[in-house]
């Protein structure tokens, strides 16, 4: 199959990435420039909060002031993460457009992360779903561990696919699918979306893969291949799983922009924007991006 001729971005470093950074909160302040710097690069869908429990999740209690204080722009969706209709009340008296829920593939995984079964998951998702299309906001949907799992290992692909039409048919608009711990190789994302998309239609599978392993890149360019034209990526490959030992974060935004640009695809993003922003917010962090592309770039030109 041939690649897709444009590929959209879905930028998660906001929240996928920061929310489980270790030690002191990110100041609200850093975390609103971060987003209004990923917008300003030309990134239309960037996932900015989570409206969880500060309890669970300290580095996202501030999410309303975040959504508040952002500068919106017209072309952007900015979205939060809103897994139980508590949350989901607090992110639409913030103003938010777009929400997700997540689930998991793997029964263990869905235990030790949101502490029940994947069905009683989805059960608890219904009211989200419907109090949000009374809002008129859209609903994307997650799905964790669907190439591995730390407690399961190898996930079969029938039941990724099984859990994403639950979504779907929930009313999701837009299906994600996690390699939440980066263990994927080419071949079993392949059959991954080959199995899922008998269930869901291609045009609503989004790829969300971590690199742990290295392969990230590798699994993109193998979902593209089947259709996929939907990629989740974090600048400066912020993020990581805490459930999972040895998960790495995200895969680089700047990495999947140069493997885009490359093979000619549009994206619409400034690359080197996107460079700049990743080395800011490392520094704001005490580190350096783990973008490959990034460090090649002899430090990421205009940091300021």
């Amino acid at each position: 199959m041939a690649l897709p001729s444009a590929i959209k971005l879905f930028e998660m470093a906001p929240r996928d990435g920061l929310q489980n950074e270790p030690g002191t909160l990110v100041p609200t302040a850093i975390k609103i420039e971060l987003i209004d710097r990923l917008a300003s690069a030309g990134l239309t869908h960037i996932e900015a909060a989570s409206f969880v429990s500060p309890k669970w999740v300290p580095q996202m209690g501030d999410a309303a002031e975040v959504m508040r204080g952002i500068k919106r722009r017209p072309d952007v969706v900015y979205s939060a993460l809103t897994p139980n209709l508590k949350g989901l009340e607090g992110a639409l008296a913030a103003g938010v457009e777009e929400v997700a829920v997540f689930g998991a593939a793997s029964e263990a995984f869905s235990q030790q992360n949101i502490n029940c079964s994947i069905a009683e998951s989805l059960a608890r998702f219904e009211p989200v779903l419907a109090r949000a299309k009374e809002a008129g906001v859209q609903v994307r949907g997650y799905v964790s561990c669907v190439l591995g799992c730390p407690y399961e290992g190898d996930i079969a692909p029938k039941k990724v696919a099984e859990v994403a039409k639950a979504l779907f048919d929930m009313g999701c608009y837009e299906i994600s699918l996690g390699d939440t711990i980066g263990v994927g190789t080419p071949l079993a994302a392949k059959r991954m979306i080959e199995a899922t998309r008998q269930q869901v239609p291609i045009e609503k599978l989004a790829a969300h893969f971590h690199d742990t392993y290295g392969m990230a890149l590798a699994n993109l360019y193998a979902v593209m291949e089947e259709g996929v034209h939907v990629i989740d990526a974090a600048t400066a490959g912020l993020g990581g799983c805490p459930y999972a030992k040895g998960a790495s974060g995200n895969v680089a935004t700047e990495d999947v922009l140069y493997l885009l640009e490359g093979l000619g695809i549009d994206t619409g993003v400034d690359l080197q924007a996107v460079i700049d922003t990743g080395y800011w917010i490392t520094r704001q962090l005490g580190r350096k991006p783990s973008s490959k592309v990034a460090l090649a770039r002899n430090g990421g030109g205009n940091q300021q």
